[in-house]
């Protein structure tokens, strides 16, 4: 059986600090690349291979776009997006959708709730249940759906490995990245999610990044609005004041979450980083990703503590602030970008 790396390959990432005393430490990986793909820092493991599970998105997104779906501005966001459920998310996947021809029956991702509270307890409120269209997924489904219907694939199957949307993912990712995946698994929404190094993350959301929209390549042209749509729209990407809107919007940084302590994130210099918390927890990795940009010189050490605050880092006790989540030993305070 493949697996990713082990703990005694794995770095200290970052801590938990309660009233003075280091309660729980948080192991993992991290790599570091420029705008090239040249690897300015590895921090643990970067070569096991991952599932990146929600950081593959844009790719995903990328993908869809190619194949002929019809996407732009907020609806190319909500197809990269792990979104909220809000009204406003659910109005861009159901305009994906009927731009297509199609409606919320045709979704293949599994039923759920809300994940923006308001949103929740709006839809508890009103009598409603756990539909495919809150799945914090759906914008990406709906995004392979309209695609299908572009290029006249099957849409009851499109989950499948072998169905040509997804075939159309894996070669897209092989592109970017420059590698073949090692594994392939089921994500949370049901469709397929591919093993990949962090190193070959790191590089391709970065190549992502510095796609220019007047490439003579339509693939990188397509990456473009990929990022120009993440980066003008950061709300539709995750949600109001949740940590990937604060980094996009705050420090006009691509930051994209997925499950199980992935991160990848890439300054406007093209400097990228992907993250790995080794125990499934994402709570720090905003903060490990964010100080490994600010220790290559790609962020304002005093613009990313004013983003800081906003990231829900504080450990409370008795309704009382009394800690909180803190970079661990093992991540450099200063990345050397010369040799690269």
């Amino acid at each position: 059986m493949s697996e990713t790396f082990a703990a005694n390959s794995a770095a200290e990432l970052a801590v938990v600090e309660r009233s003075g005393f280091i309660e729980s430490r948080h192991l993992g990986s991290a790599a570091v690349v420029s705008a090239e793909g040249a690897l300015l820092a590895a921090v643990g493991d970067i070569e096991s291979p991952v599932f990146p599970r929600s950081t593959l998105k844009p790719f995903q997104a990328l993908a869809a776009l190619t194949a002929g779906a019809e996407l732009s501005g907020e609806h190319l966001a909500i197809a990269q997006a792990s979104h909220g459920a809000t009204p406003a998310h659910v109005a861009l996947v159901r305009e994906i959708l009927g731009r297509a021809g199609l409606d919320d029956r045709a979704l293949t991702c599994p039923p759920d709730w809300p994940l923006d509270r308001a949103a929740r307890d709006a839809l508890v409120r009103a009598g409603g249940a756990a539909a495919p269209v809150y799945m914090n997924c759906s914008g990406k489904h709906a995004a392979f759906l309209a695609a299908c219907v572009a290029q006249e694939w099957p849409l009851e199957s499109v989950l499948d490995p072998e169905h040509p949307m997804q075939a159309h993912v894996r070669d897209t990712v092989e592109r970017l990245t420059s590698a073949r995946p090692t594994a392939v698994g089921v994500d949370g929404c049901g469709a397929p999610v591919l093993a990949l190094p962090l190193l070959a993350l790191a590089r391709g959301v970065g190549r992502l990044r510095a796609s220019n929209a007047s490439s003579p390549f339509p693939l990188f042209r397509n990456a473009a609005a990929v990022m120009t749509a993440a980066l003008e729209h950061g709300w539709a990407i995750d949600g109001p004041s949740r940590p990937n809107a604060v980094v996009i919007d705050e420090l006009n940084t691509y930051a994209k979450s997925g499950a199980e302590g992935m991160l990848a994130m890439s300054a406007p210099n093209g400097t990228t980083v992907a993250v790995k918390v080794l125990d499934g927890s994402s709570r720090a990795s905003t903060l490990v990703g964010l100080q490994l940009l600010v220790a290559a010189g790609a962020l304002d050490v005093s613009e990313v503590q004013r983003a800081v605050p906003r990231l829900g880092l504080e450990v409370h006790g008795g309704g009382t602030a009394v800690g909180a989540i803190r970079v661990g030993a093992d991540v450099p305070t200063r990345i050397s970008v010369d040799a690269a």
